[in-house]
């Protein structure tokens, strides 16, 4: 039987979470594509909402001020592992959201109760429209957003690790600088009142330091596969 029409019978929804550098996106976008399922990058739509608010003249620095503006931008997903897409407001927001000041801006944004509330709303109607199944990867999705995900995964790896992978998806980037960063980041998301970056505790834990892309692909496959037939 083929993956389509095996899909077409059993839709799955799947929570892959972890901190920055563990793989998520190339790991669930290789996921989703290979079982024939939806996928969704909802770290792109923090970072959208903060591009919109920087762009704006919001003052990312004041959580009232974001939190008055967090309903105006309409942020829309597309769903397809081969070619996801994010409008801000009918604009491609693709290359926008991926520069360094939302970057260093996103955990400060991500971080306003009322920015979480709105975007795990749209994070959840995504999830539900996907006929076929979902790969949702975040930080919060097994935790907060789908606690009810059918197979959550917890993606890890050492900080050198994460480090020397950013680096080298960023030319001229220090790999100190880089690691610090990281774990700035790790200690903001882990930190923060609403939503945290955690592992929820029915979740699978698969550590990627000593791992090649393939091979985390293919353990999240079998994990992935071994819950549809349980199903």
């Amino acid at each position: 039987m083929s993956t389509t029409v095996e899909t077409a019978r059993s839709s799955v929804i799947v929570a892959i979470d972890g901190p920055s550098g563990t793989g998520k996106s190339s790991t669930s976008k290789a996921v989703a594509a290979a079982l024939g399922l939806s996928y969704l990058d909802t770290g792109a739509q923090y970072r959208a909402i903060t591009w919109w608010m920087l762009t704006n003249g919001i003052d990312v620095s004041n959580p009232e001020e974001i939190a008055t503006a967090a309903a105006k931008p309409v942020i829309v997903s597309g769903t397809d592992p081969a070619a996801p897409t994010i409008t801000v407001d009918g604009e491609d927001a693709s290359g926008p959201i991926r520069t360094q000041e939302v970057t260093s801006k996103v955990s400060a944004v991500s971080a306003v109760p009322e920015v979480r509330t709105l975007i795990t709303a749209l994070q959840r109607s995504i999830a539900a429209a996907a006929a076929s199944g979902i790969v949702v990867e975040g930080r919060d999705i097994g935790t907060t957003v789908l606690p009810d995900a059918d197979l959550k995964i917890f993606l890890t790896a050492s900080p050198e690790a994460r480090a020397a992978r950013r680096s080298g998806e960023v030319k001229g980037s220090d790999l100190t600088a880089t690691r610090e960063a990281l774990i700035k980041r790790d200690a903001a998301d882990s930190g923060r009142k609403t939503s945290p970056l955690a592992k929820a505790d029915d979740a699978v834990e698969v550590d990627t330091t000593e791992l090649t892309l393939q091979q985390v692909i293919e353990c999240v496959v079998t994990l992935v596969e071994g819950k549809r037939v349980a199903a």
